[in-house]
């Protein structure tokens, strides 16, 4: 009897999952002049303009269009592990931020996230609060606010934390439309 083995290669694929707009008040520019007329690579690879884009006292907005079906499940607990992980990190992981971070995922536990989904954060420019909302077609919006300024701070990060931010692509382009901002 002859036996063989096969083997097969198996590449991780990348699936986009999420569309992230983000708007910023106009104001913000003001807050990153130090960074004028530095290039949009250089800009996206400095993680210290990012940190001063996340803490500039001006109104932030991102908008998260589902482009593939997720649980909404499965979405919380990435955003769980990524802000768990910054807060552990940074050592501000207690049990008020276990609690409200814990309130977020029990949020999106329940939804389905059915392709053109929206899924909104707004960032007040004074208050360190966050106002998350999910939309799916024709279904009332459904809302919760985060009060924890600590876990409030590490979703920002998350989308918009420069090196360490959850999409490449976005930075990239926050890095390059706020150069051309910064030039002028």
């Amino acid at each position: 009897m002859n036996y063989s083995i096969t083997d097969i290669e198996i590449h991780f694929l990348q699936i986009k999952f999420t569309a992230i707009g983000v708007y910023l008040d106009s104001e913000v520019v003001k807050h990153l002049q130090q960074w004028k007329r530095k290039q949009g690579k250089e800009l996206e690879e400095d993680d210290d303009f990012f940190e001063a884009l996340i803490s500039a006292p001006v109104e932030k907005f991102l908008r998260v269009v589902v482009i593939k079906e997720i649980k909404g499940s499965q979405y919380g607990v990435q955003l769980e592990s990524a802000v768990r992980d910054r807060l552990a990190a940074e050592d501000k992981y207690e049990e008020e931020e276990e609690a409200a971070l814990e309130k977020v995922v029990e949020f999106f536990q329940s939804k389905y996230f059915k392709k053109d989904s929206v899924i909104t954060y707004h960032f007040p420019a004074t208050s360190p609060t966050a106002e998350i909302a999910f939309t799916s077609e024709g279904k009332e919006e459904s809302k919760i606010k985060v009060e924890n300024g600590n876990v409030v701070e590490m979703i920002k990060k998350w989308y918009l934390g420069g090196t360490r931010g959850v999409s490449a692509t976005t930075i990239a382009s926050l890095a390059n439309t706020l150069s051309a901002h910064l030039s002028n």
